[in-house]
């Protein structure tokens, strides 16, 4: 003669190894070692760069060419004894980086900032009064 377990209690069993088995009984587990992990990364904001051309009591721009990352400006500084009036290239257009005709007439002593550079690219800037000045020429480089 067999005996047979009632469906009760073979459904009841059935569903005890299972919790077991999924360490979900409740009892103390053995302590596991932490697992490393790395902390999420926040991006960081690129460095607004800045930089500074200074016309020189010798009439010189100088330097002749900076060089700023995206988002940065540039201040034109005239220390010569008249004024200038600064804009991006083209001649006479002035359309190639419409920030640094921000500076434009600047007397002696002034000096302006351009606004934010956004865009990567290579702008020319002369003395609209004097385009043809090769030391009121140079270029702002924008990474």
């Amino acid at each position: 003669m067999t005996k047979t377990m009632p469906a009760g209690f073979a459904a009841a069993v059935a569903v005890a190894v299972t919790v077991a088995a999924c360490g979900g009984g409740g009892g103390s587990a053995a302590p596991t070692s932490p697992t490393a992990t790395t902390p999420p990364t926040t991006p960081t904001t690129p460095p607004t760069d800045s930089a500074t051309i200074t016309i020189g009591t010798d009439g010189r721009a100088t330097p002749s060419t900076v060089t700023i990352t995206r988002g940065g400006r540039v201040t034109m500084v005239n220390n010569h004894n008249r004024p200038h009036d600064m804009a991006s290239d083209p001649h006479p257009e002035h359309t190639a980086c419409p920030e640094l005709n921000q500076w434009g007439f600047l007397q002696p002593g002034q000096s302006r900032t351009s606004s934010n550079l956004n865009t990567a690219r290579t702008c020319g800037f002369h003395d609209h009064g004097e385009p043809n000045n090769a030391n009121l020429k140079g270029s702002v480089i924008i990474q």
